[in-house]
C-alpha cells in the first residue's frame, strides 16, 4: 500500500491508524492552515472518505484578496508572451496529472469512467 493510499483508506494492518490528508488553502503563494483551523469532510458520491478540506474564516477570504491584488500588478505588468508562457506550463502540468484528476473526478460522481475521461478532457 503506497503512501497516498494509506492517507486516503483505512488500514488493513492491525495496530496501525491510518492518517487522513487534509488540504490546506492557498494563499500568495503559500499553504496556510486556515485561522480558524477548522476542516470538512470531503466524501465521494457514495459515502466514502476522501480527504478533509480546510474551512476559510473571513480572515482568509480577506487574506486572499489582498494577496490577489498586490500579485495583479506584477502579472498585468508582464507580457503577453510571458504570461502566456506561465498558462502553457500550467497546462502542461494539469495535464500531466489528467490521470489522477480522472480518478478522483470518478470517485466524486456516481458516472462511469468513460465519461470522466471525456469530461476531464473537455476541461
Amino acid at each position: 500500500m503506497s503512501i497516498e493510499e494509506s492517507a486516503t483508506s483505512p488500514s488493513t494492518e492491525p495496530g496501525r491508524l491510518a492518517v487522513r490528508k487534509t488540504y490546506k488553502l492557498f494563499i500568495g503563494g503559500a499553504f496556510p492552515r486556515s485561522e480558524s483551523g477548522r476542516s470538512y469532510p470531503v466524501r465521494s458520491a457514495s459515502g466514502d472518505f476522501m480527504a478533509n478540506a480546510a474551512l476559510a474564516s473571513r480572515k482568509d477570504a480577506r487574506d486572499a484578496v489582498r494577496a490577489a491584488r498586490s500579485a495583479f500588478g506584477k502579472w498585468s505588468g508582464a507580457t503577453a508572451y510571458n504570461r502566456g508562457q506561465i498558462l502553457y506550463r500550467v497546462a502542461e502540468m494539469l495535464e500531466g496529472r489528467r490521470a489522477q484528476f480522472v480518478e478522483e473526478v470518478t470517485a466524486a460522481s456516481t458516472s462511469a469512467s468513460a465519461t470522466s475521461g471525456d469530461d476531464a478532457a473537455e476541461a
